[in-house]
């Protein structure tokens, strides 16, 4: 009879040990630097199409201000 206790305490403390070690890992981080988290943020980020290359010409749209400040200025010396 004793037996049969024992080994339900014991089966009950393998239980409660497993879950204590499940608890602790849950807690744990699994970047061991700052730099490995970053790393993973931004291919992560990159996956999901977040740093896409902005859909604007960036040229052109320097060259039409250019343009529009060089006529501004002519107009306003003539």
């Amino acid at each position: 009879m004793s037996t049969i206790r024992n080994d339900a305490r014991h089966s009950a403390l393998l239980a409660l040990e497993a879950a204590a070690a499940s608890a602790r890992s849950d807690f744990a981080c699994m970047f061991s630097t700052s730099d490995e988290y970053e790393t993973a943020l931004i291919t992560e980020r990159r996956a999901q199409g977040r740093y896409d290359r902005p859909r604007h010409n960036w040229r052109m749209i320097a060259f039409i201000s250019v343009a529009l400040m060089v006529a501004g200025t002519v107009i306003l010396f003539a």
